[in-house]
C-alpha cells in the first residue's frame, strides 16, 4: 500500500499525479487526509480522501510514504504527530519516501537526508539538513525519492511506478500518457 497525504494547503497537481500515475500502474494508492477527509489545496481544489491519517497506524501492508509539496502544505505536513510517525516507520523499516518540492525539508529536519542525495524547490535546499543538494527533476537515493516541484510531478511518479512495476513496465506507462 502506498499512501499519499494530503494536509491544508497542499499542492494539488503534485498530490493528485502521483494518485492517478500509481493507480494507472495497479498500484493500490490511499489518499491520507491530515485532521479530515475533505481538504484543501494551495490554488482551492477540495480532495475528499480515502480516510484520516489519525485512523491509520504504520503496519506492514505499508510499501511507501509520499509527501506532496505546497505552501502551507508541508507545514502542516511536517506539524503532524502522526505523519511524522508514518515517515519514521518507513524509515526505520527500509520502505521508500518519496517528498517533492518543500516537501523534502520534512526529512532535512527529521535528520533523515544526511549523506544523501536530494533535491527540492528552489530555496528550500537549507532546510535540507545534511543533504548532499543535486541539480535533477528527480533524484532517488536508496530508498528515498525527491524532486523539484510541481512541473516534475508526472517524472516523479513514474520514478516511485518503477519501484513495484519495474523499468520495461514504467516506460510503457510514460508512453501512455504521452511523454517525451
Amino acid at each position: 500500500m502506498i499512501i499519499v497525504i494530503f494536509a491544508p494547503g497542499f499542492e494539488e497537481i503534485e498530490a493528485l499525479t502521483v494518485v492517478d500515475v500509481l493507480r494507472r500502474a495497479g498500484q493500490k494508492v490511499v489518499c491520507v487526509g491530515v485532521g479530515e477527509c475533505q481538504i484543501t489545496g494551495a490554488h482551492n481544489i477540495t480532495v475528499i480522501c480515502d480516510c484520516e491519517i489519525e485512523q491509520l497506524s504504520p503496519n506492514p501492508k505499508l510499501d511507501a510514504v509520499v509527501l506532496p509539496g505546497g505552501m502551507p502544505g508541508t507545514t502542516n505536513l511536517e506539524n503532524s504527530n502522526q505523519v511524522k510517525a508514518f515517515i519514521k516507520y518507513a524509515y526505520d523499516n527500509n520502505l521508500y519516501i518519496c517528498a517533492i518540492c518543500a516537501a523534502p525539508s520534512i526529512l532535512g529536519h527529521m535528520g533523515l537526508l544526511s549523506g544523501r542525495r536530494a533535491v527540492c524547490y528552489p530555496g528550500f535546499e537549507k532546510e535540507m539538513k545534511g543533504a548532499i543538494s543535486v541539480n535533477e527533476n528527480v533524484c532517488r537515493d536508496g530508498t528515498l525519492i525527491t524532486a523539484k516541484g510541481m512541473g516534475c510531478s508526472i517524472d516523479f511518479s513514474i520514478e516511485i511506478a518503477r519501484l513495484f512495476i519495474g523499468d520495461q513496465q514504467a516506460i510503457k506507462l510514460r508512453e501512455s500518457l504521452q511523454c517525451p
